[in-house]
């Protein structure tokens, strides 16, 4: 009973360590998050976060149940604070996987482009929207541009 508390509490509070928006940690000046696991008595890392002073989130470190680095994501935005590009590295420091995002003249997103350690195309995800800018379709195509998927998305308003 006692470990279903200290999970349950430890879930609550990695959901509002989560939850500081953009806004908050630039108002607050943020540099930097971190969250961590205390499990039979042991402090273990779970995550950090490091921020611009626009409050974009610049890099973020994983760690592994053991509390050594299991990824490392570093983000690139533009001037309006879109991602723009996220490079995933694993404990290594070494490359893995790096998604390049494009957005149209509206801001809307419109390509996700991922590509493995060696900049090699493993898939992409194009974008549609309505005319009232609401996102109604998002295709997954795979490296030699087959689409896999397409996820379509309906607004009820009546």
């Amino acid at each position: 009973m006692n470990h279903l508390i200290t999970c349950s509490l430890f879930i609550i509070l990695t959901f509002q360590t989560f939850a500081q928006s953009k806004k908050e940690v630039k108002a607050h000046k943020i540099k930097a998050s971190m969250t961590t696991i205390i499990e039979n008595g042991k402090t273990i890392n779970d995550a950090k976060t490091l921020f611009d002073a626009k409050g974009n989130e610049i890099e973020k470190t994983e760690y592994n149940k053991e509390g050594a680095i299991k990824s490392v994501h570093k983000f690139k935005y533009n001037s309006d604070g879109d991602e723009l590009e996220d490079e995933q590295y694993d404990a290594t420091n070494k490359l893995v996987e790096k998604k390049i995002t494009k957005y149209n003249l509206l801001g809307e997103k419109t390509e996700e482009a991922y590509f493995d350690g060696l900049g090699k195309p493993t898939k992409k995800h194009t974008y549609v929207y309505d005319g009232k800018g609401l996102k109604t379709e998002r295709k997954t195509l795979d490296a030699d541009g087959k689409v896999i998927s397409v996820k379509k998305h309906v607004y009820v308003t009546k």
